[in-house]
């Protein structure tokens, strides 16, 4: 239940503050700068096509593991329900999504959000109305769940698992992922998403911008508040039934994301399976989408067009340039679950890893871009890449849920990780890299010159 805290600082912070604080301002700057894209959004706010470049090659490397975990997600719940071969689910799914991203553009990316939003709507509605239903109400789930805790500290305990209605002990390794890697580590993220910023750039007006907040407050906290508050739950359901909870611990000894599509198959109505399947399906493929053309546009436009200042068909590099995006997702989707230790949570680290490096990376940029009139080039440029840097090297050297399975540490110096075992390896890299980037940004910003006025009031006309 202390993943709640991610579903707030989403409402918060990658609703409210992204809309109303960041949102209106990115929208009103990309139309003064004929801005496109996240990438040429920065690029032309601080006159560097390295930035531009700098910025689309950071997108398209990042992101294809944020889109493999996706796609991981929805590959896996195809194969438990349908009872299929994974890699033959994980090759049908991306192709389904990628015939209409190639096709469709950013207006059909829009037009499926939309409808694959009304599905998951309606789908995570259904799921918590039965899981409280089958659990006697709200109420006696929550007490049966709280009941549980001795059970909780018997397996968990020496980790800081005190149950799953409370939250872990302070400092413990179980405290650590919690709050440095999923709350903060996604939860700050979720600003500096690229995707996200593009839709800005396409909103006519700041009043759509306020609409979005209610309905996106709202949206969010059925999509996040369900899925974890039903997380928790299914641990009651497991537990009720010894002969399943074998089952359940086999799987997740397995692939801790099998959990959740084997709690939907055995406890739930055998009709909302299918409905919960498209629920799932259409939420993979919404982010899917997204990201297949933010890849696209980030290495063909932002990368080889603006970066490489070569001419030719706009649109066909795009698509192919999408195209490749997909193919990396899908190599990274295959290899995976191959590539981390038994038992690993492929989908919560690959969505912490790009979201915390987005963070670290884009955000000191981003504030100084949008809210700071004197600010200069070389400290835009010296964030973005401090924050890359820092974050790499933490994933590489230091936080052993990447650095192990890497075996660069373990090539380089003999062990798994640098930071032994002590608990900075459980330390979300963005947790060390965005303080030290924006540290960084401040720095080099005092120690160079800002940028021609005349080119500032261009950007900021119109804001106040």
């Amino acid at each position: 239940m202390g993943l709640l805290w991610l579903t707030f600082l989403n409402i918060f912070l990658g609703i409210f503050v992204a809309f109303v604080v960041f949102g209106k301002r990115i929208r009103k700057m990309g139309h003064n700068l004929d801005a496109h894209t996240f990438p040429e959004l920065f690029g032309r706010r601080f006159d560097s096509k390295f930035l531009q470049s700098a910025a689309g090659l950071l997108i398209f490397v990042g992101m294809p593991l944020y889109a493999g975990a996706v796609m991981i997600g929805g590959a896996q719940f195809i194969s438990q329900t349908l009872a299929i071969n994974y890699e033959v689910a994980l090759l049908f799914f991306t192709a389904l999504v990628a015939l209409y991203v190639i096709m469709g553009g950013l207006k059909g990316v829009m037009y499926t959000d939309a409808f694959q939003g009304l599905l998951m709507f309606v789908g995570m509605s259904f799921l918590i109305f039965f899981t409280y239903a089958k659990l006697g109400g709200v109420a006696s789930a929550h007490e049966q769940l709280t009941a549980l805790a001795p059970k909780a500290v018997e397996v968990f305990g020496p980790n800081g698992h005190l149950g799953w209605t409370s939250m872990p002990a302070f400092g413990s390794i179980f405290w650590l992922q919690l709050v440095t890697t999923i709350v903060l580590g996604v939860g700050v993220g979720v600003l500096a998403q690229p995707q996200l910023a593009v839709r800005f750039m396409t909103v006519k007006s700041d009043r759509e911008i306020n609409r979005g907040v209610l309905v996106g407050g709202v949206f969010i906290l059925m999509m996040t508040g369900v899925a974890f508050v039903t997380g928790a739950l299914s641990n009651v359901f497991f537990f009720n039934d010894p002969a399943f909870g074998k089952i359940a611990i086999a799987a997740a000894e397995k692939k801790v994301d099998n959990i959740i599509p084997l709690f939907v198959n055995k406890f739930l109505p055998p009709w909302f399976t299918a409905l919960f399947m498209v629920t799932l399906l259409a939420a993979a493929m919404s982010t899917l989408s997204s990201q297949f053309h933010t890849m696209g546009t980030a290495l063909g436009r932002d990368f080889y067009e603006k970066g490489l200042n070569r001419k030719g068909n706009s649109i066909l590099m795009t698509r192919s340039s999408m195209g490749i995006g997909i193919i990396i997702s899908l190599l990274l989707a295959y290899a995976l679950p191959k590539f981390f230790e038994q038992g690993s949570a492929i989908i919560a680290i690959g969505t912490a890893i790009f979201f915390g490096l987005c963070g670290a990376a884009f955000l000191p940029m981003m504030i100084g871009g949008l809210f700071m009139r004197k600010v200069s080039k070389d400290a835009a440029i010296c964030g973005l890449l401090g924050g890359t840097l820092i974050s790499f090297l933490w994933i590489a050297f230091v936080h052993s849920k990447e650095s192990a399975p890497l075996g660069l540490c373990k090539l380089l110096f003999g062990v798994p990780t640098l930071a032994g075992t002590t608990k900075w390896a459980f330390v979300d890299p963005q947790v060390i890299a965005l303080p030290l980037s924006l540290v960084i940004f401040f720095a080099v910003n005092a120690m160079t010159r800002p940028m021609d006025e005349s080119h500032v009031s261009k950007c900021f006309s119109g804001m106040k």
